[in-house]
């Protein structure tokens, strides 16, 4: 099957690695540069704190991957690339200070860290939320946004939808359920 330039920019990160690995694809690797080089190269620059450096170590990084995503099973790109990142600088921070000192303070710089670790580890929650959910029955998917999203309540919910108070109770805890499963699916596949 031809692949349209187009749809790479659609691909998930498994499947850009996917078509690097196996199928020896180098425009999926030009997809992830694209996608995550500036996320990359601002970490190195908080850390590093010098333009030039953050872009060479930038360099570093993404050939380093090549090598990795060829040699190791990688379930969690996004997350896997900036750990190695942040290793890749804390490194060069601590062979800059030659030993004299095996501790690096970072204060600021690494709350940024786990900050954008946090915001990244959200993100791909809620865009697992919002892909099961779209799985759902309509029923359940319903019911599910109407009490959790809007906030209603289950005789609100009966009046809106005409169900009654029984299947709204029944769609709710069926859709919970369900839900659970598919992003329990979704997170080992490392969507």
């Amino acid at each position: 099957m031809q692949v349209q330039v187009s749809d790479y920019k659609k691909f998930p990160d498994d499947e850009l690695v996917y078509r690097y690995v196996n199928l020896h694809d180098n425009t999926a690797i030009n997809y992830i540069y694209e996608r995550y080089g500036h996320l990359v190269f601002g970490v190195c620059l908080k850390y590093l704190k010098n333009a030039d450096a953050a872009k060479d170590t930038t360099q570093q990084i993404f050939i380093k991957m090549l090598d990795d995503l060829n040699r190791f099973h990688i379930n969690n790109f996004k997350p896997w690339l900036l750990k190695v990142t942040r290793n890749t600088c804390l490194m060069q921070l601590r062979s800059k200070n030659n030993g004299a000192n095996n501790t690096v303070e970072l204060g600021p710089d690494m709350e940024f860290e786990q900050d954008m670790h946090q915001k990244i580890e959200q993100e791909e929650k809620l865009n697992n939320l919002q892909t099961a959910l779209a799985q759902l029955n309509e029923d359940q998917k319903t019911c599910i946004e109407l009490f959790y999203l809007h906030k209603l309540t289950y005789a609100e919910i009966v009046q809106k939808t005409e169900y009654t108070l029984m299947q709204v109770k029944s769609h709710i805890q069926n859709g919970k359920r369900n839900l659970k499963i598919k992003i329990e699916t979704l997170q080992g596949m490392g969507q």
